[in-house]
């Protein structure tokens, strides 16, 4: 932390929680400054704005008190910094990096710029290597690959929440078990959420590999930006310099969104789609893009950005700009949702761009892409069966349409019902293997032969471990 070298007394203007202040000039965008009011308080504040006549500044906390005539600005650090250690992990933070666990501050090994720096296109690696979360919908049919980005659509008042925290209780890269750790960073919290998250990771022991920061609703809006990117600049350290494997879980990138509206409305800055600011892509893709594998480097960084989609709408602005910049999507569907299924995760919308790159022989199993095509192809058809009953009844179905009523049911219920069980690609291959197995052998057609004739006939008894059938 450097020290304090100028004071900035000419406060013209403050707009919510922006201060504005003049021949400010030669202060640095993105630099951290405090805001000293006339009865000495100290807020926190960020240069987001710089001109030859004023200066804008993001105040961390409220600006209800301030007065312009007394309130000064100092600068603090030519830009906003994490101090990182490995210590940091099986730490809680807030939204800006100070711990809330009731512990010691962390002694930092280095102090970053929360802006990270850009990978060199050059420098990135192919992302090849499967990470098991342990969720059968994903593991084999939305593959998530060390190094992607891959995030999950969901809904107001869907399960995300309990889906990202078992993804984070159960994701590993198998192999590699000891190497990987989890980086959680929640925007927007109400205290039950809090609640909920703290509890859960410490109830379950994944604490013990994560480090959460966890941002609350009442907190100022300008925190929210700064969140994802402390938490990324920790995924970075320990990923790049720490040699771990990191996934980032960035959960609800709407309320971001909403605060980057929020702020630049303050700003009065012109507004684009549905009132967010026009820079909105650039901003989610400086977030994003901070995931990878970089050559001569054995750590990598991957992530699940989760968002509530207003009104369910895919097209919406959020989640219609995240689809251009990441590797494909998860979506959480509110009809398996209503039918008491979890993780409600549809497979037919969801899609991972690079799942290729990470299963197969010597991956995950020689089978696995040809099954995840068996299983989209029988559910696909057996929602259009229900299509059609509901209109003509099943009076009207032949018995192999009958048979694939009940793969559609028996897949809900079995393959993507999985509750918090923690499955192993074999285990949900084996599922899968048993479900197919209701089929008749002719109706595989996506299948080889040879695959058929070694897992066909597996028994969903024993498939379903701890369920009774």
């Amino acid at each position: 932390m450097s020290l304090l070298k100028k004071e900035y007394t000419d406060v013209s203007y403050i707009s919510g929680p922006l201060l504005f202040v003049n021949a400010a000039s030669d202060l640095s965008y993105g630099a951290i400054v405090e805001i000293r009011d006339g009865s000495g308080r100290l807020r926190g504040g960020q240069v987001i704005e710089i001109s030859t006549e004023v200066a804008v500044i993001q105040v961390f906390e409220e600006t209800s008190g301030l007065d312009l005539a007394s309130a000064s600005v100092s600068l603090v650090e030519d830009v906003a910094r994490l101090g990182v250690a490995r210590d940091m992990i099986g730490r809680r933070f807030d939204g800006i990096g100070y711990p809330i666990d009731g512990l010691a501050p962390v002694i930092a090994e280095r102090r970053l710029p929360i802006n990270g720096q850009p990978i060199n296109p050059v420098a990135r690696r192919k992302p090849e290597e499967f990470i098991q979360t342990g969720i059968s919908t994903i593991d084999v049919n939305t593959t998530l690959i060390r190094g992607q980005k891959l995030p999950i659509f969901s809904g107001s008042g869907l399960p995300h929440n309990e889906l990202a925290a078992q993804i984070a209780r159960q994701a590993k890269v198998p192999g590699h078990e000891g190497e990987f750790a989890v980086v959680f960073a929640a925007m927007g919290l109400t205290q039950r959420e809090v609640s909920f998250f703290t509890q859960e990771f410490e109830r379950t022991g994944a604490l013990a590999r994560a480090v959460l920061f966890l941002n609350r609703a009442d907190d100022p809006a300008v925190e929210r930006i700064l969140t994802p990117r402390m938490a990324l600049t920790t995924a970075e350290y320990l990923a790049f310099e720490q040699d771990y494997h990191v996934l980032v879980i960035l959960t609800d990138l709407t309320n971001y969104c909403e605060a980057l509206r929020e702020i630049g409305g303050a700003r009065e800055e012109i507004p684009g789609r549905r009132g967010f600011p026009g820079y909105m892509y650039t901003d989610l893709a400086s977030l994003y893009e901070r995931a990878g594998v970089v050559a001569g480097k054995k750590g990598s960084v991957t992530q699940i950005p989760i968002l509530s989609m207003p009104d369910d709408d895919i097209t919406h602005p959020i989640p219609d700009l995240t689809g251009y910049i990441t590797e494909g999507q998860i979506v959480v569907d509110r009809g398996l949702h209503q039918k008491g299924i979890f993780p409600p995760i549809n497979p037919l919308p969801s899609l991972s761009r690079l799942a290729g790159n990470g299963i197969g022989k010597g991956k995950t199993r020689a089978d696995h892409k040809s099954v995840s095509d068996q299983l989209f192809a029988g559910y696909s058809n057996g929602l259009d069966l229900r299509k059609l009953v509901a209109i003509t009844g099943e009076d009207a179905l032949t018995d192999n349409d009958r048979l694939y009523l009940r793969f559609a049911d028996d897949f809900e219920a079995y393959f993507i019902g999985q509750g918090d069980q923690d499955r192993s690609i074999e285990e949900s291959l084996k599922v899968a293997w048993a479900l197919l197995s209701k089929l008749p052998r002719n109706e595989l057609t996506r299948i080889s032969r040879d695959h058929i004739d070694h897992y066909y006939g597996e028994r969903l008894e024993e498939a379903w471990r701890g369920h009774r059938v």
